[in-house]
């Protein structure tokens, strides 16, 4: 039931319509609240970009001329003493999770593992969106945006070629950089929760949007789905005997999702329904997906039941599960990574799993 909690503003006739404990209020004027829960503090703290290198890395902010923002991880360029022309490595897009209401790329949530990330894997560099966020901006907002980053990367491209792209052509040397070191017809998509059902939603737009050459040169080789959060009204086995964590609750689930989804819909949509997803892109061409899925994730059983779906219409997907007592998104938990053991051996695997399937495809 909907909460009446008058809203801390001045205005006595704001109301609290709907609450995510913790996280969101949504107020009877359409304002949005976000909020920090005890315990979170560390993890929504915002990384600020940086230009001297830490631990093989820089971090950029991008304006881009395609309406997004975008967070750009490189990998440091070789000692000037050693130049030598590396060949062109693969690019990963990052989307976000957060129930696709909350969470940003510049969180320490993400930072944490993306950032180190970048210098693990023998790629170009990462580029992570910032997303438009719901209930402000709901489905297909984010898919937009996801769309729009990589006609950006169609863009800078180009800009190569002939200098001249919609007004890109005084590109950011860091962009320049990645221009000249990126393989774009070996581009990824990967997102963690809700940013995984992003990666197949983007996807699938790009697919539909083929045979109009609408990304060409720019190629998806791939889309890695981690812990995604795919879900139906009908709660699964594992949302009921699975414990909730600081990350994911029962709560979470059921609000982020109905907040996200277009007007009208409920998680019974091809935004979030492992079957329906499967469906809606039967007769598209969906590049290979690798399916990352942890044994005590409350969305284990909509994640295995994706993959099946997938499977069923012909598309390739991957589906490695995480054992052991692991949950949603453990490996962005990074005091668990550094003092568990078996999260950070997990981590580790779950690296060691996203690499041999960008090496392989």
């Amino acid at each position: 039931m909907a909460s009446t909690t008058p809203a801390p503003e001045t205005d006595p006739n704001k109301t609290v319509v709907e609450e995510v404990t913790g996280w969101l209020r949504l107020y009877s004027d359409g304002t949005v609240e976000r909020l920090t829960p005890p315990g979170a503090e560390p993890f929504t703290a915002i990384v600020q970009p940086y230009t001297e290198p830490r631990n093989g890395v820089t971090v950029h902010d991008i304006t881009t001329p395609r309406g997004v923002d975008v967070r750009l991880y490189l990998p440091a360029e070789p000692p000037a003493a050693t130049p030598r022309r590396r060949r062109r490595r693969p690019l990963l897009l990052h989307l976000h999770g957060g129930g696709f209401c909350i969470s940003r790329p510049s969180w320490a949530l993400y930072h944490n593992f993306y950032a180190p990330l970048a210098a693990k894997l023998d790629v170009a560099g990462i580029v992570s969106v910032f997303l438009p966020l719901a209930p402000e901006h709901r489905l297909p907002a984010a898919i937009d945006a996801g769309h729009a980053a990589l006609l950006w990367l169609r863009d800078v491209v180009a800009c190569g070629e002939d200098g001249n792209s919609d007004g890109a052509h005084h590109l950011d040397p860091v962009v320049e950089r990645l221009r000249d070191e990126a393989d774009f017809s070996r581009v990824f998509l990967i997102g963690d929760s809700s940013g995984g059902n992003l990666v197949h939603l983007v996807a699938a737009h790009a697919a539909a949007k083929t045979g109009e050459g609408d990304l060409h040169p720019v190629r998806l080789a791939g889309g890695v789905l981690l812990h995604p959060g795919f879900a139906r009204e009908e709660k699964s086995r594992s949302e009921l005997e699975n414990p909730p964590s600081l990350f994911l609750t029962e709560e979470m689930v059921d609000k982020l999702l109905a907040l996200g989804v277009p007007l009208g819909m409920n998680k019974d949509s091809p935004y979030t329904s492992p079957s329906m997803a499967a469906e809606a892109v039967a007769r598209l061409h969906m590049p290979p997906m690798l399916l990352m899925v942890a044994e005590k994730d409350l969305l284990h059983d909509p994640q295995v039941e994706y993959g099946e779906a997938m499977t069923r219409v012909g598309k390739m997907v991957e589906t490695v599960v995480s054992r052991g007592a692991v949950a949603h998104v453990f490996y962005l938990n990074f005091f668990a990574v550094e003092s568990d053991p078996i999260t950070a051996e997990r981590t580790r695997e779950l690296i060691d799993t996203i690499k041999t399937f960008i090496d392989s495809h």
